[in-house]
């Protein structure tokens, strides 16, 4: 959590040295449309992992079982790990630089900036730099995928919705169906057959373009102007 709050410090100096903004920028009010913003893009995600997980299943033919030594503690604990590993990327790729970037460049250049420095960030946290071919999958399918965050960040100038999405997919990938790098989570997998290497090209590049054309047509835009907000009253809050 230390590393979250020196993030979110710097990105506060940045915000008023540069835009003369508070860390308010990112979009945290109104608290109740930003957690329901949150909510949506968390369900979509987690309802998209459990569609591609169920046709993994269903082409391995193999069987998916309750972890019965899965600790509610352990859950806890893995969605704990799985939080603050979105929030950190979210408050770096899709953050202050980002709201400075929006404001300076515009939103086009901006969210095209944000995209490729998050594709690239991944070669080095997937341990793949140097390795041309998985370098291109990764580049195209993260870089894809930070560009549909960073666009929905732009369209409700808040950080919320992309947190959401992320947290969404990442929660049930990595806890629920074990796939994190903490081990075991709440589900199991046993038995069935290999299936083609082809097939990760499904969530790694298809899942990006349904996630961009769900923001891109559904998710409405609002006012371009990051706000300043200075809160009066509990209305003004909620």
């Amino acid at each position: 959590m230390l590393g979250i709050v020196i993030i979110l410090a710097v990105s506060w100096i940045l915000l008023y040295l540069i835009e003369k903004k508070s860390i308010l920028a990112l979009g945290f009010l109104p608290i109740l449309k930003r957690l329901t913003q949150f909510a949506g893009g968390f369900l979509f995600t987690a309802v998209l992992c459990v569609g591609i997980q169920t046709l993994e299943i269903l082409l391995q033919s193999s069987e998916w079982h309750l972890n019965g030594g899965f600790s509610a503690y352990q859950f806890f604990d893995s969605l704990r790990w799985d939080f603050i590993s979105v929030l950190t990327e979210e408050l770096v790729f899709r953050g202050a630089l980002l709201v400075i970037l929006i404001n300076r460049l515009g939103a086009g250049k901006a969210i095209l900036i944000s995209a490729i420095a998050f594709g690239i960030y991944h070669w080095f946290s997937f341990g793949i730099f140097g390795n041309v071919v998985p370098m291109f999958f990764v580049f195209i399918g993260t870089g894809f995928m930070g560009y549909a965050w960073a666009l929905a960040f732009a369209k409700t100038n808040s950080i919320f919705i992309a947190l959401g999405l992320h947290l969404g997919w990442n929660f049930t990938f990595n806890t629920i169906f074990s796939h994190g790098p903490l081990g075991e989570g709440l589900l199991i997998s046993t038995g069935g057959n290999a299936i083609s290497d082809w097939f990760s090209l499904v969530g790694l590049w298809l899942v990006p373009v349904i996630v961009f054309l769900v923001v891109k047509y559904f998710v409405p835009s609002e006012s371009r102007e990051i706000r300043q907000e200075k809160v009066k009253t509990t209305a003004d809050i909620l």
